[in-house]
């Protein structure tokens, strides 16, 4: 071809020959690459297996710090201005992976310097069990935490969890009760609104002011310490509507520590015990008579002799020896003038009438803790005799305390209760007497503070009604001589009741002080007095002049005294 240069095809270049070292040396390399490959494979597979696959039978392991696995969520306690009660804070704890763990004994070793408290020889046998899953220590706090991280032992792990936290110790323990390990309600609020607290997150609400209860809670163990007494109980709550302001059982215990928790402390005396209740329940034999109409406030029984009944005899603590009215036997507590009353309305309707003031069934008050009434089998004569003056039928302090309200707040009843009530709410509740009635027995439980057996429990300004109550403790089928329960039950102010103030002493001792008495008079009442000169100002109640006229006028009341033949007006 003209123009061109002619094609000649390159000669190709021949490769040297890969020498044979060469060849198995590559060789060997790729083998190694697919080796490492496959353990590669294998580690990431495990790792992904142990992350988010975990056999049925144990709890799922923790994924991150910020992102716990398990959290229960349970809802605060608050008091009724929103103070924090029980709360669940966050916390880690401690589990191991046996079939991972490299040296038991040595991790046992490093663990025991860390937490003393393990058990060593026991935590050795879970850490050579072949599991995957066991728990070593279950919430540790910030410190724990972080020393055993230190210590690097393989197969150790954290879960994050929750635990239940009282901010007030012991201060609120028989009301709230406590939770176990896993936040299980096992007593109190705590138990009886267990699922409540699981599922719904906002804060339960409580009827409980916490300042009350320390107030209440300070008095009485002051009162058991200076009367050596076994124990106690106090109940604050609104006439009104029924709420529990404060409940105090003494002995009490820490539930932040349940494991220490010993069976006296466990014991609730306000809603659990049961006793019988002594002069107390003449508030509700008077109410009774004077409600039925067969009674009136003008009438009066001979108390000259006591009453003998087979081999018993019924006789007064303070005894009159004469012809007492209403109002008296009332204000000087006879058990004679008070069996005459009850006997002339009747057992049918004396039994009627307990049943009606919720006396004859547990209370109903949102705790498990509750215990039932001892009623008699046979409610025969005998049994309305010996009820009328508080022997022969036990009830909880709860039960006295809901029925006094009803006796002095107008006639009606409102069940206790823990939780505070909605603002504006309307608190029906039901009449069980009439509003007369109550205003009677308000009168007369004034009475018995300005001149009864109950003056101790005065607190100046708060114009105090209440009733003492003393009675031997029933141990067994017989009464203990000198074991007392003494009580008071007091309310204020009396021309327009707002609150229930109960105390009760268990088995105290008389001092010097008392001149050896330890009756409800020398030992209940002036706790009672004591709580309502530091609660008063502190739950808004105003005081009043209780000698001005017209604070006279409205506390009077009629007292007849057959002797002199002439009627004298009683104003204080």
């Amino acid at each position: 071809m003209i123009g061109r240069q002619p094609f000649f095809p390159k000669k190709r270049r021949r490769e040297p020959p890969v020498p044979p070292r060469v060849e198995a040396g590559r060789s060997r390399l790729l083998i190694t690459g697919a080796l490492f490959s496959a353990a590669f494979l294998v580690v990431s597979a495990r790792l992904v297996g142990v992350t988010m696959f975990v056999e049925k039978s144990q709890p799922q392991y923790s994924r991150s710090v910020s992102k716990p696995a398990f959290v229960t969520g349970r809802a605060n306690i608050v008091d009724r201005n929103g103070n924090l009660l029980a709360t669940s804070l966050k916390t880690a704890s401690l589990y191991a992976n046996p079939r991972v763990m490299l040296d038991a004994r040595e991790a046992v070793n490093k663990l025991a310097n860390v937490l003393p408290e393990l058990d060593r020889r026991a935590l050795h046998a879970k850490l050579t069990q072949d599991r995957s899953f066991i728990w070593v220590r279950r919430h540790l706090t910030p410190r724990q935490k972080y020393e055993v991280n230190r210590l690097g032992i393989p197969g150790l792990d954290f879960r994050d969890e929750e635990r239940r936290v009282y901010p007030s110790a012991a201060l609120v323990s028989h009301i709230l009760g406590h939770t176990d390990i896993d936040n299980h309600g096992l007593a109190g609020i705590e138990r009886h609104f267990d699922r409540k607290l699981q599922s719904d997150k906002s804060p339960l609400n409580l009827s409980i002011d916490i300042r009350v209860q320390h107030a209440m809670r300070q008095e009485l163990a002051t009162a058991v310490r200076e009367f050596h007494g076994i124990g106690a109980a106090g109940i604050v709550m609104d006439v009104r509507n029924g709420e529990v302001i404060s409940m105090v059982s003494l002995p009490d215990f820490d539930p932040n520590l349940p494991a220490d928790i010993q069976s006296d402390t466990r014991f609730n005396r306000a809603t659990l015990g049961v006793y019988e209740m002594g002069s107390t329940f003449k508030i509700f034999n008077t109410a009774m008579a004077l409600d039925s109409g067969i009674v009136t406030i003008r009438d009066g029984y001979d108390a000259t002799k006591p009453i003998k009944v087979s081999r018993f005899i019924i006789r007064d603590f303070h005894a009159k020896r004469r012809w007492l009215s209403v109002p008296e036997i009332f204000m000087y507590s006879s058990n004679i003038g008070s069996v005459k009353m009850a006997l002339e309305v009747g057992v049918t309707r004396q039994r009627a009438f307990l049943q009606k003031i919720g006396i004859l069934h547990p209370s109903p008050v949102e705790i498990s803790e509750i215990g039932a009434p001892l009623i008699p089998g046979r409610w025969r004569e005998i049994n309305a005799m010996t009820i009328s003056f508080g022997h022969g039928l036990s009830v909880s302090p709860m039960q006295l305390v809901a029925g006094v309200g009803a006796m002095v707040n107008g006639g009606i009843y409102h069940a206790p209760t823990f939780l505070k009530k909605p603002s504006g709410s309307k608190n029906k509740g039901r009449r069980v007497i009439s509003a007369k009635t109550s205003d009677r027995i308000r009168r007369l439980l004034r009475l018995v503070v300005a001149k009864g057996t109950g003056s101790k429990a005065a607190a100046e300004g708060f114009l105090v009604g209440g009733k003492t109550g003393t009675a031997e403790k029933v141990v067994g089928r017989r009464y203990k001589k000198k074991a007392l329960m003494s009580s008071f039950v007091g309310a204020f102010p009396m021309n327009a009741p707002r609150y229930i103030v109960f105390a009760m002493i268990d088995e105290p001792t008389g001092t010097e002080k008392t001149f050896g008495y330890a009756t409800g008079g020398w030992v209940a009442a002036p706790v009672v007095g004591k709580v309502i000169s530091r609660i008063g100002p502190i739950l808004g109640v105003k005081t009043v002049d209780e000698s001005a006229p017209a604070i006279e006028r409205e506390m009077a009341i009629d007292i007849i005294t057959k002797q002199k033949g002439k009627r004298r007006l009683a104003s204080f």
